[in-house]
């Protein structure tokens, strides 16, 4: 299976449940706490309509009819600036390896750009070894502190990436 094997296209409202439990089975692959992380957010369940408002998109991955994947940008919560968030950003294993993490941070980050933001910021947890990879091979740089609140307080490596 090759990159080619897969779509990334914008969120419909049908994909909802679909990519709630991706974001949800990748949590538990790698037992992250159901607390202070994506886990437990409502926007979780509703993300076509959470990623509705303005300077915001959430892209799902596809592959024969089902969603695998997905991540979006969105203004920074409780935060006063021109900076976005990388948020819901999970894959299933079938899409890891293929490049398709790297394609969508930089579709992402572009439209980012074209909303106007200056930086994007992340959060992530400690021991997703991959994922910080991932990030730092795409300038995400580490923060000392957080910045904005996203609520995701088991969430304690922070990212900034100026765009």
């Amino acid at each position: 299976m090759t990159i080619d094997d897969f779509i990334i296209r914008e969120i419909q409202p049908q994909d909802n449940a679909q990519i709630a439990k991706v974001i949800r089975d990748v949590l538990i692959e790698f037992g992250v706490p159901k607390v202070g992380t994506a886990y437990e957010d409502q926007a979780t369940d509703k993300m076509f309509e959470t990623f509705k408002k303005t300077k915001s998109i959430y892209y799902v991955v596809e592959n024969n009819n089902k969603i695998v994947g997905g991540a979006g940008i969105s203004e920074l919560d409780n935060f006063k600036g021109n900076i976005c968030e990388l948020q819901k950003m999970y894959f299933l294993p079938i899409t890891r390896g293929k490049g398709l993490s790297s394609k969508l941070i930089k579709i992402c980050l572009n439209e980012a750009k074209n909303f106007g933001f200056k930086s994007c910021y992340l959060e992530t947890i400690p021991y997703m070894d991959s994922a910080r990879a991932l990030y730092t091979k795409n300038g995400f740089k580490y923060l000392d502190k957080p910045i904005g609140n996203t609520g995701h307080y088991s969430c304690s490596i922070w990212m900034l990436k100026k765009l």
